[in-house]
């Protein structure tokens, strides 16, 4: 595959004030001769004015061009970046004259995958790529700098260097089959293992977080008809994305868009009222509502606090998700009914005059970062693959331990250590790559 030139567009499909074309392999500076009208000295690093033209010489665009010497570029092998006018059709043509030129299409993610294969970055920094540019929230953004600039993998290699002399000494018992593990080594190889274990454990600790970060906190808006959920959720976006009106009912299907409280990247949904119904399509709707309920990371109960609190239906929810429910009193503009202050902890908020949406505000964050810490001082978030590689290695790093302290034959403990490196060097791509690579670059853009 490295043998190969790829080339492909960069920058998002449509109309724009310019456009990037990009090139990389080991033909690049020759496709780019046939290509371009390139000046007889090309500096590495230094944006030149150059034509491109077709197979008969006349021009397609005119714009700037650089020359990434290989192996100090993106890809680790010579690249060529074109900047040129953002038009759709004239980008299209770039492009194709450099495939007719001698370049192949590259694949979704193709670029970053052949800088992960050239040692330009780890399995960890590629990953982080996707989630630097799908970012939604500032901690999401902060959080795949700190992947992007090796922090995950500088605590895979830690735990590596770790375990590495632990397996030598087993090893060296395997060789002398006559000598035993004395206790002494015994526990100061156990005191090494349990080391890793604490720091691993530490990671799958913000796998959560991770969640969190990449895809948003699912925040369901629930509560009984006509409360002002649908008003809630236009407040909180600071536009109407809710059909809003006085008729019970009309939310029957879920809304869910994604916003940004201090930082924390949240993926409201609107619901529809949770109501004894008749009808046939509401009746599905309240069904959305429950599984919503049943997966929710936060739910925000919306109740009429003008209503006296006695005669209101509130959400009965599973002991989960219990502790992560905030209570509105909505409505408080036509005054709140005595009876609501039973509930100390609830926050009286007013669509119409915007009141209350600032404590709303500063209680998501705090419930949120309760359940499932965000904190600054531990950005390292590991997504589902890291979490599953590192309790993999937990788990036979644990039998290893154990295998420790019965004294079982060193070969056994040996084979528990051996899989326990494997799966921490899967999250770096040290090991076993082939099998995932695939299924990470294939959700990149074409031209990444």
């Amino acid at each position: 595959m490295l043998a190969d030139t790829i080339a492909a567009i960069s920058t998002a499909l449509g109309e724009a004030a310019i456009s990037v074309v990009r090139v990389s392999g080991p033909q690049a500076l020759q496709i780019a001769a046939l290509a371009f009208k390139l000046p007889a000295n090309l500096t590495p690093r230094l944006a030149h004015l150059v034509q491109v033209v077709d197979d008969s010489g006349n021009p397609l665009d005119h714009g700037l061009l650089l020359y990434f010497k290989g192996p100090a570029s993106y890809t680790g092998e010579d690249v060529i970046e074109f900047h040129g006018h953002g038009g759709v059709l004239v980008t299209q043509r770039v492009l194709d004259r450099l495939l007719a030129c001698g370049a192949r299409a590259a694949e979704p993610g193709e670029f970053t995958q052949r800088a992960f294969l050239n040692g330009k970055m780890d399995l960890t920094q590629a990953e982080a790529v996707m989630d630097l540019i799908h970012a939604q929230s500032t901690l999401a953004l902060r959080a795949a700098n700190e992947q992007l600039g090796g922090a995950i993998g500088r605590e895979a290699t830690a735990m590596q260097q770790e375990i590495i002399p632990v397996l030598a000494h087993i090893e060296a018992f395997i060789d002398f089959p006559d000598e035993d593990i004395s206790p002494e080594t015994g526990t100061a190889l156990m005191q090494r293992i349990d080391a890793v274990l604490e720091r691993a454990q530490k990671l799958i600790a913000t796998s959560e977080q991770g969640r969190i970060l990449r895809h948003g906190a699912r925040t369901v808006i629930s509560g009984a008809p006509n409360v002002g959920k649908s008003s809630l959720l236009n407040v909180l976006l600071g536009f109407e994305r809710a059909i809003v009106s006085p008729t019970a009912g009309t939310t029957r299907d879920t809304i869910e868009e994604i916003i940004q409280v201090h930082g924390i990247p949240l993926r409201l949904v609107d619901t529809a009222g949770l109501r004894e119904s008749t009808d046939d399509i509401e009746r599905v709707g309240i069904q959305r509502t429950e599984r919503e309920l049943d997966r929710a990371d936060l739910v925000i109960e919306v109740v009429d606090a003008s209503q006296p609190a006695a005669t209101v239906q509130r959400l009965t929810l599973p002991d989960s998700i219990a502790n992560r429910r905030i209570l509105i009193l909505n409505k408080a503009d036509l005054g709140i009914h005595p009876g609501w202050s039973v509930e100390p902890k609830a926050i009286p908020v007013s669509c119409i005059t915007g009141s209350g949406i600032e404590p709303l505000r500063d209680a998501i964050r705090e419930v949120i970062a309760h359940a499932g810490p965000l904190a600054a001082d531990h950005p390292i978030a590991i997504n589902a693959r890291h979490k599953a590689a590192f309790e993999r290695a937990v788990e036979r790093l644990l039998a290893a331990r154990a295998a420790l302290e019965r004294n079982e034959a060193p070969e056994f403990i040996a084979l528990e250590i051996r899989e326990a490196l494997q799966a921490i060097g899967d999250v770096i791509g040290q090991v076993d790559v082939e099998r995932i690579l695939d299924v990470i670059f294939s959700t990149f853009c074409i031209g990444k």
